[in-house]
């Protein structure tokens, strides 16, 4: 991987796990600083979200600063120039996932564009 890949990866990355950061979810305005305009979601329960339905989950107390996501095996790819697809492992209060990202970058920074959240299977 290229530095350059390397540095949009991890730009990336920071940004998602900002995303998932209380004190972060907790704010719209922080939250909207993230997230495309054109931003969708297909969450774990199946149900489709936008970046104004989204932000009544997120400063809902979706995630609490007592027991934040836990994040594992978080890796990235650069599929094009400014555009990072993510996927990881999930565990938010015992619910489990596997997610996938796909962020890019615009004349603000990087902005998540697509997220899918998949049930993880019991073990």
């Amino acid at each position: 991987m290229t530095d350059e890949n390397q540095r949009a990866v991890q730009a990336a990355i920071d940004a998602e796990l900002r995303l998932l950061d209380p004190a972060v979810r907790a704010r719209p305005d922080l939250v909207l600083e993230l997230l495309d305009p054109g931003f969708t979601e297909v969450g774990v329960s199946g149900r489709r979200w936008d970046a104004t339905s989204i932000l009544t989950v997120t400063s809902g107390g979706s995630v609490s600063p007592e027991s934040p996501v836990e994040v594992s095996g978080m890796s990235g790819t650069v599929l094009a120039p400014g555009v990072v697809h993510l996927t990881y492992f999930a565990d938010n209060q015992g619910r489990r996932a596997w997610r996938s990202s796909l962020w890019r970058h615009t004349e603000s920074g990087w902005r998540l564009y697509h997220h899918q959240g998949t049930p993880a299977a019991e073990d």
